[in-house]
């Protein structure tokens, strides 16, 4: 499996604009990185690892969507963190 593309957003909240970015550090780290921009400065930043899901020896393509929904659901756990003030 290859490197998946990285996930970014632009989450508005209480007159802060926050860039969330996901990075895939690939197979070999068996992780991707979540990271919080605010003005060009990084806010927060996390590994958030997928190993359990490429143990299962999903097809490739099952194992991708699997990986993308994780880092989709990280970035809605984030916005809620910074919804909540507990970032930012």
């Amino acid at each position: 499996m290859s490197v998946l593309a990285a996930i970014n957003r632009i989450y508005e909240h209480d007159g802060h604009s926050y860039h969330i970015q996901t990075e895939d550090l690939g197979t070999d780290e068996r992780c991707f990185e979540v990271r919080v921009f605010e003005k060009g400065s990084v806010l927060w930043h996390k590994r958030v690892p997928y190993a359990e899901v490429l143990e299962r020896n999903l097809p490739k393509g099952e194992a991708e969507e699997q990986i993308h929904a994780l880092m989709d659901k990280t970035l809605h756990t984030v916005e809620a963190a910074i919804a909540k003030g507990k970032l930012g």
